[in-house]
């Protein structure tokens, strides 16, 4: 097994999304710290900083240069960052001395990374929008479909009160509305990194917050105003929002893994994994790999909190614990959005499985009706008494719950107070408002 499953031939079309791998990749990485070294040229040059011919040249060959990422490697592993290299072959793949002199003006290593990392993390969230869009989408059909279908609601792993399915699949999307519009807010603090070799910008005498603003403009980014070295509050903020939102999809996989087990099977997943040994298996797998992705998550966020400690103006080692976790956030991340709009778009109710899971327990999920309907003619506290004393009898001696309750009570209409459409409460139109908030 590879270092990390995501990159693995074996494991890849498991626990890995090609979509967001690109954006995570070395020539990714390359190509965007090349663009912002070229902008970064080019608006000196336009403000007169370096000569502007030498900014047009520079934006110019960023364009078109071609850098082999292995080339760096060896300098990236002494230097501890890949800029000085990347630097060095760029100037010599310009082969224009006069020009090249002024590629790097006053910036620094973490400049340009840091920039180039807003700009793959930009792309990467509005990929990211759009599953968010495309799940929430099919969730708000489902619910709408399903707003009336009863299912028993179980606490604690046992029968509650009834709910309707369409009501669950509502408690999926809710939370995944509150992120798609938390992402959007992170993609706003997407910012520009221009601060120098520590934070001052003092090799461009005066000009330097002048130049950052005229980056953040060409590169379409945020112009924070200040240095952010140091500053990691933006990329824990993501890191929680990438454990909020697949500890969301995690809930999702759980409830699903429960619902398809073995004696309830209420819902089905489309496709489902088979053993090696047992022809008769279904295992939901892609509802696993949810559950998985979201414990490996936030584990991984709590490490970038811990790399938010960066010691006085620069720190190796916060950094590095940066780059060692990110890549692999983004990743499970990317994966999880991806393989829940897919199991969202094969998920299959099944009402007749439904129906006995209502009636499973002897009917004492109308336990709760029963005691409120009692308590409009006796003190409430001796209706919950005498119910739970019929509830205790029922599963005893295996008799419906209802039948002995009309027994007891036999001069109020019971499949009335006991009706569906009464039982669900506020199910259906919260299923519903969802659908038609989506």
């Amino acid at each position: 097994m590879p270092a990390h499953p995501a990159d693995s031939a074996l494991y890849r079309g498991l626990f890995g999304d090609d979509e967001t791998a690109r954006l995570l990749s070395d020539s990714a990485e390359i190509r965007a710290m090349l663009l912002v070294e070229g902008a970064l040229a080019r608006v000196q040059g336009q403000l007169g900083v370096i000569p502007a011919d030498a900014g047009t040249f520079i934006d110019r060959a960023s364009r078109e240069v071609q850098i082999d990422p292995a080339g760096l490697s060896a300098a990236t592993a002494t230097n501890g960052v890949p800029v000085p290299a990347l630097v060095a072959a760029f100037r010599k793949a310009m082969e224009a001395p006069d020009h090249a002199q002024y590629l790097h003006w006053g910036a620094t290593s973490q400049d340009i990374m840091d920039t180039a990392l807003a700009l793959r993390l930009r792309r990467m969230m509005d990929l990211w929008a759009g599953r968010l869009d495309a799940l929430i989408g099919s969730l708000g059909v489902l619910a709408d479909r399903h707003a009336d279908l009863p299912m028993a609601a179980r606490t604690y792993g046992q029968a509650a009160t009834p709910t309707s399915f369409g009501a669950v699949v509502a408690q999926w999307g809710r939370p995944l509305q509150r992120h798609r519009e938390r992402l959007a807010a992170l993609r706003a603090d997407l910012a520009v990194s221009l601060s120098g070799a520590a934070g001052t910008l003092s090799a461009m005498e005066g000009r330097g917050p002048e130049v950052r603003a005229a980056l953040a403009q060409a590169l379409d980014l945020r112009d924070p105003g200040h240095s952010w070295h140091t500053d990691r509050s933006v990329m824990a903020d993501l890191a929680g929002w990438m454990a909020a939102v697949t500890g969301t999809l995690g809930k999702m996989g759980q409830d699903l893994i429960l619902s398809a087990q073995t004696g309830i099977a209420e819902v089905l997943v489309d496709g489902a994994g088979g053993s090696s040994t047992m022809p008769q298996k279904q295992n939901p797998v892609a509802p696993s790999v949810l559950v998985a992705l979201a414990r490996q998550v936030a584990a991984l966020a709590g490490v970038m909190d811990g790399a938010m400690i960066h010691a006085q103006q620069r720190d190796g080692a916060a950094w590095f614990t940066e780059w060692l976790t990110l890549p692999a956030l983004c990743s499970a991340t990317g994966r999880a959005l991806a393989l829940a709009v897919d199991v969202a778009q094969r998920l299959r109710p099944d009402p007749a499985a439904m129906q006995q899971g209502l009636k499973a327990g002897c009917g004492t999920i109308f336990a709760e009706a029963i005691s409120f309907a009692l308590a409009e003619t006796m003190d409430r506290a001796e209706a919950q008494a005498k119910v739970k004393a019929l509830s205790q009898e029922a599963i005893r001696d295996g008799v419906d719950l209802v039948d002995l309750v009309r027994r007891e009570v036999p001069d109020r209409d019971w499949d009335a107070i006991l009706a569906g459409d009464r039982l669900l409460g506020a199910a259906p139109q919260e299923a519903r408002a969802f659908a038609a908030s989506c």
